[in-house]
């Protein structure tokens, strides 16, 4: 199983706290965060990165299932 991990660029002010958070996973590319991999291994650390999000642009998905950012 797999979770898909996106980035709203729109939306991302870039404040590199998911990067920080889980380096291998997310990237800063110029003023906006990336995933490095669309799909990564279910981790606790990307949802609480999706969690800690200032702007709330990521999103991770399970089966077609929002399960971050968390309510």
């Amino acid at each position: 199983m797999s979770w898909k991990v996106e980035v709203d660029g729109g939306t991302c002010i870039g404040s590199g706290m998911c990067a920080a958070l889980v380096p291998e996973v997310f990237e800063l590319e110029g003023v906006t965060a990336t995933v490095i991999e669309g799909e990564v291994n279910p981790d606790e650390m990307v949802l609480d990165a999706a969690d800690s999000c200032p702007a709330m642009a990521i999103e991770v998905k399970e089966k077609g299932e929002v399960i971050g950012p968390r309510p």
